[in-house]
């Protein structure tokens, strides 16, 4: 299994990266958050993850090993593969991933393309437990910003706002703010719906 590649940035386009190391140049899969964290210089080092199948041996990089982490156990669950889980590093980074999955935010996971709402609950269920245990991630943080998210739901329905569009509204303004108070919630909302 090749782990890691250390070498020269010969090629880089916002999909893929070639690094020679030693002569041999190797192609590797990256996503976006990968490729706009890349160094200024020639030298890099790129963690990589080595996907096996019948018709293609494919070499996808990340900038950090937390981020190989998240795409090693995006394809571990049903229905999601290596460029699906490369698609979702793309459009979130590694944080964002994981907290939408130990807050168990299905929107924000299925807003991603190729993510119907079944996979999106199947990735929840498959990770949340793997997500929490292995990047400790603090439970009262989530469980504070749930009960915001949840207080201020609660408000913009007194105030008489449709609860579906109102959660639409509130996640968007939590995934830019996830410390946001109930009030913060509330007057961004407001300024949307």
């Amino acid at each position: 299994m090749i782990t890691q590649v250390r070498g020269r940035l010969v090629e880089k386009s916002p999909t893929e990266v070639v690094v020679d190391c030693n002569g041999v140049g190797y192609l590797l899969h990256i996503s976006l958050n990968t490729f706009s964290s890349l160094p200024e210089s020639e030298n890099v080092v790129l963690y990589t993850h080595l996907s096996i199948r019948e018709d293609a041996h494919t070499l996808f990089g990340f900038i950090n090993k937390t981020e190989r982490e998240i795409f090693k156990l995006l394809i571990s669950v049903s229905g999601v593969g290596p460029s699906i889980a490369r698609t979702m590093l793309s459009s979130m980074t590694s944080e964002e991933i994981q907290n939408a999955i130990a807050t168990e935010n299905v929107a924000l996971i299925q807003s991603v393309k190729g993510i119907g709402i079944k996979t999106a609950q199947r990735v929840i269920v498959d990770l949340k437990d793997k997500i929490l245990k292995t990047f400790d991630i603090d439970e009262l943080s989530i469980n504070s910003s749930n009960t915001n998210k949840d207080e201020a739901l609660s408000a913009l329905e007194v105030l008489g706002f449709n609860r579906k569009q109102s959660e639409k509204v509130v996640s968007a303004v939590l995934k830019g703010n996830h410390e946001a108070s109930v009030e913060q919630i509330i007057k961004s909302a407001l300024k949307n719906l």
